[in-house]
Formats: C-alpha cells, sequence, structure tokens
C-alpha cells in the first residue's frame, strides 16, 4: 500500500486569484476562466500553493493506495 499526498479546494472559499498557479513548481494547478483545476498525478506535495493561498482554501490530505 502506497500513500498519495490529493491537494483539495475550498471552491466556496477560493478568490479565483490565480496565486497558487503561480507558484505550483510541478504546474499541477491550472487556472481556466474562473475555475481551478488539479491535476493530482503531478502534484508532489510541496506545500507552497497551501502556504500562499491569501483566503486558506487549499489543503494537502493523504490518500491510502493500493498497489
Amino acid at each position: 500500500m502506497t500513500i498519495k499526498t490529493m491537494l483539495k479546494i475550498d471552491r466556496f472559499r477560493c478568490a479565483y486569484c490565480g496565486a497558487c498557479v503561480t507558484v505550483c513548481p510541478t504546474d499541477a494547478i491550472e487556472l481556466n476562466g474562473v475555475w481551478i483545476e488539479i491535476a493530482d498525478e503531478k502534484c508532489n506535495g510541496c506545500k507552497a500553493c497551501v502556504n500562499i493561498c491569501p483566503v486558506g482554501a487549499l489543503e494537502l490530505s493523504d490518500q491510502n493506495q493500493s498497489s
């Protein structure tokens, strides 16, 4: 069993400012119009997006996966 880090966004809290998109080193976050899309397979769990979010809309959680 492996543990995969998953990025979650609170869409009600998100201001859609794009700060998270700018700091993501793996381009795992994309702003499409007024919608944030997350490519979990690209996320390396560095928390740069979590730390820069001005409204605290992002969090990382660990998910168990069967291998």
